[in-house]
């Protein structure tokens, strides 16, 4: 029976043991109830319909249907959904799509049980939760007048260069023109001063502004 009260909390992860940490951290917290547990991306989609949790905790790594996809496809049944990404990675591209998907925090998993516990409260309250890193990448992008930093579609772009897609794939998947990824692609050597897209895709990866291999 959940607490009069209480934060009905849905983790969605498909690891075992961070499941069972996270339902042991909250489970010291009177105002914190888990109500149920997704093994999958499309396992959580189902739950968070059933269950209306008031906070998803969601790993981006999942099988069958990747965290972000999982969060955008819960937002479209529940507009009001509020998500918050807990994984270990921390890439521009990684943060950008959550985002965009619809998440309302994204904290990494070696974060503070304190600063969990204080985020899943304030998601609850609709209020943002981002671990000191990301808000950090998140207010460089909107800052003009950072050096090198790429726009969200930028980042969308050179993930997918990097995932060996071409002018024309990139157009159809991002649904644009292959004149504007040509557009982005020049913006994105310029920003991080390369010739060519090998180059481009070494640089994010080592700025961490894409991950490679996933």
């Amino acid at each position: 029976m959940t607490a009069p009260g209480a934060i009905r909390v849905l983790i969605a992860d498909d690891h075992p043991v961070v499941r069972d940490g996270i339902r042991a951290m909250l489970g010291t917290q009177d105002d914190l109830e888990v109500v149920g547990e997704a093994v999958s991306g499309s396992d959580a989609v189902r739950l968070a319909r059933d269950l209306r949790p008031d906070v998803t905790l969601m790993d981006l790594q999942m099988p069958e249907l990747d965290g972000a996809s999982a969060i955008s496809r819960i937002r479209e049944h529940d507009p009001g959904a509020r998500v918050i990404v807990l994984t270990t990675y921390d890439t521009d591209s990684d943060i950008s799509r959550a985002i965009d998907a619809g998440a309302i925090g994204y904290l990494l998993k070696d974060t503070r049980r304190e600063q969990l516990f204080d985020a899943i409260r304030a998601a609850a309250r609709g209020e943002s939760a981002l671990s000191p890193a990301v808000a950090t990448r998140v207010l460089s992008w909107a800052r003009a007048d950072a050096p090198g930093a790429l726009s969200g579609r930028e980042i969308e772009v050179l993930g997918a260069v990097a995932q060996g897609m071409s002018n024309k794939a990139i157009a159809a998947h991002l649904c644009i023109s292959e004149a504007t990824v040509k557009t982005h692609l020049l913006h994105i050597f310029a920003k991080l001063d390369v010739d060519d897209r090998t180059a481009a895709v070494t640089v994010a990866a080592t700025r961490g502004i894409i991950r490679l291999g996933g």
